[in-house]
């Protein structure tokens, strides 16, 4: 069973930068991909970000391209969110994200617990 930990959120300001952290515990080796998420109040989950995790290939958001990066540690059980410049509109709680694949073209998401990130103006 794949446990994720978050930490990294808090109070921003606008224009500042804020970094996330996710570490997992248990992860597989069919795990093969990590991302993250997020979620404001009345809006549904949006992925924010992902990151393959061998060729470490990315794609983000409309909304975050040139402010936020994803990477990760060489291991494969950290997964880190770079939150430049961030918006108000960045406020929400974010989630981190392991997938794996397991049977033929079946996946498992695990998610951690999430942490809350908000950006004052």
């Amino acid at each position: 069973q794949v446990q994720l930990v978050e930490s990294g959120g808090g109070l921003v300001q606008a224009g500042g930068s804020l970094r996330l952290s996710c570490t997992a515990s248990g992860r597989t080796v069919s795990t093969y991909a990590m991302g993250w998420f997020r979620q404001a109040p009345g809006k549904e989950r949006e992925c924010v970000a992902v990151i393959s995790l061998i060729a470490g290939n990315t794609a983000y958001a409309d909304s975050v391209k040139g402010r936020f990066t994803i990477s990760r540690d060489n291991a494969g059980e950290t997964v880190y969110l770079q939150m430049n410049s961030p918006k108000p509109e960045d406020t929400a709680v974010h989630y981190c994200n392991f997938r794996e694949a397991y049977g033929l073209g079946l996946v498992r998401d695990y998610w951690g617990q999430g942490t809350q990130v908000t950006v004052s103006s």
